[in-house]
């Protein structure tokens, strides 16, 4: 064999190994790469599922003080509404239906002044809305009940964590 073929052949021979090499470290990046991310979605879940037992956990101990009548509708609504929306839930859920009194406490309510907004406002004013959310809780009362119902079974307490209703 001639050296020029000898010479073409350890040539290519050389850039096949590099180019073997290259390949072989970018499918190590890439596997390094999958993993991490595997890594991450990991971590997230857990957080999620984290996040949505202590959600549910006081989405349930609203409920329940709801029902037992520990707490007004139109501040259980509120709050409910609130955690709810901001729980992850497995599947697309259109809470407006799911749960019809608590939603349209929520909107009765959801813009009435609170706390140090409230202390601007007349008695006679906050006397008039106060009275017009009374109206409306009682209106809505009965479908309020069968939500909180449906929000006890369907979020479920922390059996770690201890709460006392009287």
């Amino acid at each position: 064999m001639s050296a020029v073929w000898l010479i073409a052949i350890i040539i290519g021979t050389l850039i096949i190994a590099g180019l073997a090499f290259y390949a072989g470290r970018l499918l190590w990046q890439v596997r390094e790469q999958n993993r991490l991310v595997e890594k991450k979605r990991e971590q997230y879940a857990q957080k999620r599922a984290a996040r949505n037992a202590k959600l549910s956990d006081s989405i349930n101990l609203i409920a329940k003080a709801m029902k037992e009548g520990q707490c007004e509708y139109s501040e259980g609504c509120l709050r409910v509404w609130v955690l709810m929306s901001q729980y992850q839930f497995e599947q697309e859920v259109t809470l407006e239906s799911e749960y019809p009194g608590v939603f349209a406490m929520y909107e009765a309510v959801k813009d009435l002044p609170t706390h140090e907004a409230r202390k601007k406002y007349s008695k006679k004013e906050i006397f008039k809305q106060d009275s017009a959310r009374w109206r409306k809780e009682q209106e809505l009362e009965e479908q309020i009940l069968k939500d909180s119902a449906k929000l006890v079974q369907e979020f479920a307490a922390d059996p770690s964590t201890k709460h006392v209703f009287m």
